[in-house]
C-alpha cells in the first residue's frame, strides 16, 4: 500500500451500539445496576471467603480468585460500555486500547486455565477423597494460582506485542463496545495471517486443552459418583460440581461462539451480544451460581450479618473490636 494511504492512528472510536435512540438512558441504568451488582456480589466472595475459617479450604479459595478475576473484568470492560451508551460511541487512546485488549486477554485466559484447576480438584476431593488434604494443600492452591497468573500475563504479553506491531491505515472506527480482537485487526492494512494462526494456536492452548482437560476430570467425576451406593452420598458429590459445570457451560459456550467459530459467519450485533454475555453478564451470575448452591457460604454470610448486627446492637465499641478480631 501507498505511504500516502498510510496513516499513523492514536485514537481508536469505539462505535458501541447504534441508534439506540430512546433506549440509551434505560440500558445505561441497566448496565450500571449491573455492574454495582457484579462487583458488591464479588467484593463480598472475596471479603467472605477471606475472613471466615470454615471457608479456608481449596474449592473456596479458587472461587475468591474466580471472584477476583469477574470484578476485574467487568471492571475493564463495563465504563467504556457505559460511555458509549450514553455518548452513542467512544473515543480511547490507541495504548488505552491495547492496554485494554491485554487485561482482557490476561483475565479470560486465566479463567480458561483456572476453571481446569477448578475442575482438577473437585476430581480429586471425589475420586481420591482420602488424599484430597495431602494433594490440594494451602501451598499446590497457591502454586497452582500463581502459575496460571504467570501463563496468562506471558502469553498475552507476547501476543499484544505482536497486534501492537500493526500497521493501522486511515480507518480509526471499531463497530464494537470494547476493543476487541477481530473488530481490531480489520482496521490494519499489514498482513495478518501470521497473528491469526498465532491467535489459533492461542485457543488451542487456553481454550480446548483446558476444555478437554475439563472434560476428562468429569468423566472420571461421574464413573466415581455412580460408584456410590448412598443416594444422599451422590446427590452430595452432584451438588459440589454442579455449580463449576453451570459457569464452565456459560463461559465457554460465549467464549466458544466469539473466538473459535469464523467471525465472517455471524453478524456483528450477534457478536456484540456473545460479548456481553461473557464479560458483563458471566462475572454476575457466577457469584449467584456459587452462592445459590453453596450451604457454607449462605450459612457463612448469615453467620457473618447476625454476629454484625449483635455488636452493632451493644455499641460502636465492641463493633470495631469485632472488626479487628473478625479472622478469629
Amino acid at each position: 500500500m501507498n505511504e500516502k494511504n498510510q496513516t499513523w492512528v492514536s485514537e481508536i472510536v469505539l462505535l458501541g451500539f447504534q441508534n439506540l435512540h430512546n433506549f440509551k438512558v434505560p440500558l445505561f441504568s441497566l448496565f450500571l445496576l449491573i455492574y454495582i451488582l457484579t462487583v458488591w456480589e464479588n467484593v463480598l466472595i472475596i471479603v467472605l471467603v477471606a475472613f471466615s475459617r470454615n471457608l479456608h479450604s481449596p474449592m473456596y479459595f479458587f472461587l475468591q480468585q474466580l471472584a477476583l478475576t469477574d470484578l476485574l473484568e467487568a471492571s475493564n470492560i463495563v465504563p467504556t460500555l457505559l460511555q458509549t451508551v450514553i455518548h452513542d460511541g467512544a473515543t480511547v487512546s490507541l495504548v488505552g486500547c491495547l492496554t485494554q485488549m491485554y487485561f482482557l486477554g490476561v483475565l479470560e485466559v486465566f479463567e480458561c486455565i483456572f476453571l481446569a484447576v477448578m475442575a482438577y480438584d473437585r476430581y480429586v476431593a471425589i475420586c481420591i477423597p482420602l488424599r484430597y488434604t495431602s494433594i490440594m494443600s494451602h501451598r499446590v492452591c497457591v502454586y497452582l494460582t500463581v502459575l496460571s497468573w504467570l501463563l496468562s500475563l506471558s502469553s498475552e504479553i507476547i501476543f499484544i506485542h505482536m497486534i501492537g506491531s500493526l500497521q493501522l491505515c486511515h480507518q480509526n472506527t471499531i463497530n464494537h463496545f470494547f476493543c476487541d480482537f477481530f473488530p481490531f485487526l480489520e482496521l490494519s492494512c499489514s498482513d495478518t495471517f501470521f497473528i491469526k494462526m498465532n491467535a489459533v494456536l492461542l485457543c488451542v492452548f487456553v481454550i480446548l486443552l483446558p476444555l478437554i482437560l475439563i472434560s476428562v476430570s468429569y468423566m472420571c467425576i461421574a464413573h466415581a459418583i455412580l460408584k456410590i451406593v448412598s443416594h444422599t452420598g451422590r446427590q452430595k458429590a452432584f451438588s459440589t460440581c454442579s455449580s463449576h459445570l453451570a459457569v464452565v457451560s456459560m463461559f465457554y459456550g460465549t467464549l466458544c461462539s466469539v473466538y473459535v467459530v469464523p467471525p465472517g459467519n455471524q453478524s456483528q450485533t450477534i457478536s456484540k451480544v456473545l460479548s456481553l454475555l461473557y464479560t458483563v453478564v458471566t462475572p454476575l451470575i457466577n457469584p449467584l451460581i456459587y452462592c445459590w448452591r453453596s450451604t457454607d457460604m449462605t450459612e457463612s454470610l448469615k453467620k457473618h450479618k447476625d454476629r454484625i448486627t449483635d455488636y452493632k446492637n451493644m455499641g460502636m465499641k465492641p463493633f470495631l473490636i469485632y472488626l479487628l478480631h473478625i479472622r478469629s
